[in-house]
């Protein structure tokens, strides 16, 4: 296959001609065109993503759990996730927590810059705070309570429900395992037959990708640049090393943490990994959201690095809701830079609780833009930082949510190989595409 037909050579020059686009569009005065004509076809292929993500997350689902045919082998499986999500984001909040006390980028920013910052995002950290105090008065056991759905219909209409849709999905599979018989086979047959038919739409949505990219990144650059690329520049000059901070630490999870859990838990290496995901890690990095990408995702994982589908339909939804090593690596060094930033020193006491709170936080955190600032917001009130801080950083945080996100699919993709290794349901992985 020549190099120009593969999927991810396609996104990349989808991506790389938007940015051209939007930098013209920028510098000419197109901004309200590509607003107009352009964005909305970036908005279509998201959209078109999201609307399969549930049918293909029942689906595969209902076929993994039945073809195990065994509910102690499923409850093996679902601990050793929960278990490996855990230490990785436990990993990744240290790793930003370091960075950033090495690095100490909030010494670096003029005072000058931080009140302009406070002065022109401080209306959007008020909305943030509002949604924050809402998450902060559940109950400890609330998020287990919104597991269960009272209607499954309600539950699969909101991608950010995804894992009640898990729920239904295992209940299903378990269900049919333990009728069994000529009615449990039939059944077996029509989720299979329409995980089959899912996966076909998912593949004929994809060579719509390197458009979807392209209109996607032309429109970022008019959301953060408008009609004067010179303010963003600016921006990401004062910035410039809470950014570098940022995209260091989650180099480092990445090559340090998920290099350490391939060699201890199979024999695969990085560069193959990365090779079988690479159309994931692209779209993820454009959309900005884990639930758009989820069905590409999940393709890639068992077509590509051989994860055996009843692994990979398990581990993938249950990691796009409750495992954001980017996001919870976010919050640790957006936590210490706001707070480098005003002023304040934080204890060990307080960067611990930056461990705790950013775990907790990020179980359950919708996999959409902009859900990591709400989240931080809860990270702040727990150490006693003024949350106004988050205005410093919102100017760039589509852009490093683009790369937050990455890593977030990254790691769920990791850990469906950590698993699938473990249970024995690993194949060869296929790099022809």
């Amino acid at each position: 296959m020549k190099w120009y037909k593969k999927l991810h050579w396609q996104i990349i020059i989808g991506l790389v001609l938007g940015l051209g686009w939007g930098l013209v569009s920028s510098l000419a005065g197109w901004g309200d065109f590509t607003t107009d004509f352009i964005k909305p076809f970036g908005t279509i292929f998201i959209t078109l993503l999201k609307l399969i993500a549930v049918p293909l997350v029942l689906a595969s689902l209902v076929v993994g759990v039945t073809s195990l045919n065994d509910t102690a082998q499923l409850s093996r499986m679902g601990g050793k996730t929960i278990m490996i999500y855990i230490v990785t984001t436990v990993f990744a909040i240290t790793i930003g927590l370091t960075a950033v006390n090495l690095i100490k980028p909030g010494k670096a920013l003029p005072e000058e810059t931080k009140m302009e910052l406070q002065a022109a995002y401080g209306g959007s950290v008020e909305e943030r705070s509002e949604t924050a105090k809402l998450v902060q008065d559940r109950g400890p056991l609330d998020f287990f309570v919104d597991i269960v759905p009272d209607n499954f219909f309600s539950a699969a209409s909101d991608n950010s429900r995804m894992l009640q849709v898990v729920f239904v999905a295992i209940l299903l599979g378990i269900g049919i395992i333990q009728i069994g018989g000529e009615k449990g086979k039939l059944l077996i047959n029509v989720f299979d037959a329409f995980n089959d038919v899912i996966i076909r739409i998912v593949e004929l949505i994809m060579l719509t990708a390197p458009y979807g990219v392209f209109a996607l990144m032309a429109s970022l650059i008019i959301d953060l640049a408008g009609d004067d690329l010179g303010k963003a520049v600016e921006l990401l000059q004062a910035l410039g090393w809470y950014c570098i901070t940022v995209i260091v630490a989650l180099t480092l999870h990445v090559f340090i943490v998920y290099a350490s859990l391939f060699k201890i838990t199979s024999n695969m290496k990085l560069s193959t990994f990365f090779k079988a995901i690479r159309p994931a890690m692209l779209l993820g990095f454009s959309t900005s959201s884990s639930s758009a990408t989820l069905p590409v995702t999940l393709e890639r994982v068992e077509k590509n690095l051989g994860v055996e589908d009843e692994v990979a339909s398990f581990v993938l939804p249950i990691g796009a809701t409750i495992n954001m090593d980017g996001t919870s690596l976010y919050q640790a060094v957006a936590a210490v830079f706001i707070a480098q930033a005003l002023g304040m020193d934080l204890t060990i006491a307080q960067q611990l609780t930056i461990v705790l709170t950013a775990t907790l936080a990020s179980i359950g955190a919708a996999g959409v833009p902009g859900a990591g600032i709400v989240m931080l917001v809860i990270v702040l009130e727990a150490i006693q930082v003024p949350t106004a801080g988050i205005a410093l950083i919102l100017g760039v945080d589509r852009i490093l949510d683009m790369m937050r996100t990455t890593v977030n699919i990254t790691g769920d993709a990791a850990v469906s190989v950590a698993v699938a290794s473990s249970e024995n349901k690993l194949g060869e992985p296929n790099l022809d595409d």
